[in-house]
């Protein structure tokens, strides 16, 4: 009875689990249809990016598919800073580690920022080194 009563949370942690996987599975599924319209394009779980010409497109991603999907021109962007724990930080000397990330693209004609959140500091880089050279 003991060894039951042991077993049975292991099992639930199982099937959660393997849930999970399921549900990310659907996610990376929904992003490689959506993804398929963009020249260059990325996924993480905070966020897909997708970039057609100078046209950027991002949102959140979901097992239906991305949502809350915005798109912005990088014609009207001024200045593209890399955030890590809401600091900016130079791309080409990032800090090795670092919690909350982000690209952050200034518009040239107001104060208005849009944040695109990567997991990863590297992942980061090279999009913002990449941008800014199809920027300039």
């Amino acid at each position: 009875m003991e060894r039951g009563l042991i077993w049975l949370p292991l099992l639930g942690l199982f099937f959660w689990l393997a849930w999970q996987g399921r549900n990310e599975f659907q996610k990376v599924e929904a992003y490689q249809n959506w993804a398929k319209q963009f020249e260059k394009s990325k996924y993480d779980i905070y966020a897909v990016l997708g970039q057609t010409g100078n046209e950027l497109t991002w949102g959140k991603p979901t097992r239906t598919g991305p949502i809350d999907l915005k798109t912005f021109s990088l014609d009207r962007v001024r200045e593209i800073r890399l955030l890590v724990d809401e600091k900016s930080v130079e791309l080409e000397t990032p800090p090795n580690k670092g919690k909350a990330i982000a690209l952050e693209f200034v518009m040239q004609d107001s104060q208005d920022t849009v944040r695109v959140p990567f997991t990863e500091i590297p992942i980061a880089v090279e999009w913002g080194k990449y941008l800014l050279k199809k920027n300039d």
